[in-house]
């Protein structure tokens, strides 16, 4: 009786140890694409079943404005403060992704559809943000900070 039960511990104590990093909720570091150097960090959070993501610290350059405002972003977001922005919303779990939701881009304040999928065992996370098809999106690589 004890056999069985400590070989389903063996197995599962892998799928246990990997909980933690098996969805995308959590602090993620952004970069810039032309520099590479970090941008921003963004946490991921849950709310009634959907992922969404806010800007909760902003790495700004010598001379650049400390505190950005999304300019171009339309309707309620229009002049807010970058920080704090949600600028990831409404997606949801389909197999090993999260589709179905949208990200803006604080910079030109254009909404895009996304998915999310986890890269590197939880420890990076690819962006596709894209218009119409996914085909026809690009991707950014965000990494997760913290454990």
């Amino acid at each position: 009786m004890r056999l069985p039960a400590i070989v389903l511990l063996l197995v599962a104590a892998p799928a246990l140890a990997q909980a933690p990093n098996a969805s995308p909720i959590g602090m993620w570091q952004t970069f810039d694409d032309d520099t590479h150097a970090p941008k921003a960090l963004v946490e991921i959070a849950a709310h009634g079943g959907l992922l969404s993501g806010r800007i909760v610290k902003l790495s700004r350059a010598t001379g650049d404005d400390p505190n950005p405002r999304c300019t171009q972003c339309a309707g309620d977001r229009h002049d807010q403060p970058v920080l704090g922005m949600t600028i990831l919303w409404n997606f949801r779990r389909d197999g090993d992704a999260w589709d179905g939701g949208e990200v803006l881009d604080p910079e030109s304040g254009d909404v895009y559809r996304a998915s999310l999928h986890l890269l590197d065992g939880g420890k990076r996370l690819d962006v596709h943000g894209y218009i119409g098809i996914p085909l026809l999106g690009r991707s950014q690589v965000w990494d997760r900070q913290g454990p």
